[in-house]
């Protein structure tokens, strides 16, 4: 539903995964007490408030990273045992290491029944917790009256979702407006139910003698200037206004208002753009490629020097590739070919198995060390250098030579709008046996849904498979 609505439900859902977590670990430490064991079972009071707090911490913090609250009451039962099964499991692990980070002495079993409890109890809540929104909505929210103005097909599916919002939102749609007056226009429109139309001019009016919170405006754009005074009228009477976007192009998938002093600016953006998640994937890039860096120096000077002994020229290979937005940057990596590579490209080229991106099965190029180290993507090493310049991120579309760019087709173009990565999406779903236009889709794909999380499991994803070298050319 709105925004608004929406951040009260996450509120709602938090809270009461707090109040869930006290009370699991009260039940856990009963059920613990009640077992005749060999050693006598207790926690500290100060041991209890800081394992309350760290467990409270967790648990909130995976359901917000994996978007948990954003669907407990839109979602399938199967789906909210699931969710909570991995939450506990995490939140049980998560538990035992902070029992070790603080030397404490927990019982196995407390652990295993704060766990569980913790799984039935918030099972049993969110199962129940679309019946107890709507109740809530309804009894203490009251309900919010809203009219849209427009008769076309925008307008027509706005109504019928917010039909679909009355139960569980307290939402009620009681009428239309028709936005131009003529012979042919309705006098009611037919959905679930009959609603009455109103002509524009009625706007005045129908404020002073009915209850109306909010006018959501779903017409064609060339129609908003003409409607100025109703919006205005609109803003004089406190009464709240929203424009349904859909007249412009589908394709952008965000739409959010932004500022820029005192100019608001309504922005459009097909690519991942919140700062603060940004933010926390570029920190973790610098930890993440600092701390490798340092464990596989001493391996990558091995790897430097048995390249140098096996074949004539530079250990590191240089080249100019695209990267945010089309920045060019020098891209780093372990030589893998011989050292007139790039002057054979041209007539290889004939033989390369992707539409653009060269990809050469059994590269005639490639040295006896170099097949090695792509076998198991040890030549992609000193791009921790790249990422730790800023030039890369761990986990992104993989970054293009300029040649290649010029050639994509428009849609293709858009993988440029995120920052280049060592593994995406088509590096655990093939690596090199992947074609040209699926490891497009995937980037596409990657970029449409990323988050702090899918980049994890990419990352872990990742690992198996190159010391596997499954799939690699």
């Amino acid at each position: 539903m709105f925004r608004g609505q929406h951040r009260r439900v996450t509120i709602f859902f938090g809270a009461s995964d707090v109040v869930l977590i006290t009370l699991a670990f009260c039940l856990a430490y009963w059920t613990r007490r009640q077992l005749s064991l060999a050693h006598e079972f207790y926690i500290l009071r100060p041991v209890v408030a800081a394992l309350l707090v760290w467990s409270m911490l967790v648990w909130v913090g995976l359901a917000s990273w994996w978007d948990i609250y954003d669907r407990i009451d839109a979602t399938r039962p199967r789906v909210i045992l699931r969710d909570a099964f991995r939450q506990c499991l995490l939140g049980a692990a998560s538990l035992v290491l902070f029992e070790y980070g603080g030397r404490l002495d927990l019982s196995r079993s407390f652990v295993a029944f704060f766990a569980a409890w913790t799984w039935f109890l918030l099972c049993l809540f969110r199962l129940n917790a679309g019946r107890m929104l709507g109740a809530f909505r309804r009894e203490f929210a009251g309900h919010h009256y809203v009219m849209v103005v427009g008769l076309g097909d925008p307008a027509l599916q706005l109504g019928r979702q917010l039909e679909e919002a009355a139960l569980s939102y307290g939402v009620r749609l009681t009428g239309f407006f028709a936005d131009s007056s003529g012979d042919e226009t309705p006098t009611e429109i037919q959905l679930e139910s009959r609603y009455p139309v109103y002509p524009i001019s009625a706007v005045s009016d129908l404020l002073r003698r009915h209850v109306i919170d909010e006018i959501i405006f779903a017409i064609d754009s060339r129609r908003l200037a003409d409607l100025e005074d109703v919006l205005l009228l609109c803003e004089e009477e406190g009464v709240r206004t929203r424009v349904a976007v859909n007249f412009l192009p589908h394709f952008n998938r965000r739409v959010y208002l932004d500022r820029l002093g005192s100019s608001p600016l309504l922005t459009f953006s097909s690519t991942p753009h919140d700062e603060v998640r940004l933010l926390v994937k570029r920190v973790t890039d610098i930890l993440m490629a600092g701390a490798w860096l340092v464990l596989l120096f001493p391996f990558m000077l091995a790897v430097g020097l048995l390249i140098r002994l096996t074949s004539p020229g530079p250990v590191i290979f240089r080249q100019e590739r695209c990267g945010l937005n089309g920045r060019r940057f020098v891209f780093y990596k372990f030589r893998s070919m011989c050292e007139d590579a790039e002057a054979q490209r041209a007539s290889l080229e004939h033989l390369s198995q992707r539409e653009l991106a060269l990809k050469i099965p059994n590269d005639p190029r490639l040295t006896s060390v170099g097949r090695w180290l792509r076998r198991f993507s040890i030549d992609e090493w000193p791009q921790l250098w790249n990422v730790l310049r800023g030039d890369m991120s761990l986990v992104g579309p993989r970054p293009a030579i300029p040649e290649e760019v010029e050639q994509y087709k428009r849609w293709q173009r858009r993988r440029l709008r995120m920052r280049p990565g060592l593994t995406c999406l088509w590096a655990i779903s093939g690596r090199d046996e992947v074609d040209f236009e699926t490891w497009m889709r995937m980037d596409m794909e990657y970029i449409d849904t990323w988050s702090l999380a899918l980049d994890w499991k990419i990352i872990l994803r990742t690992i198996p498979s190159m010391l596997s070298g499954k799939g690699a050319h």
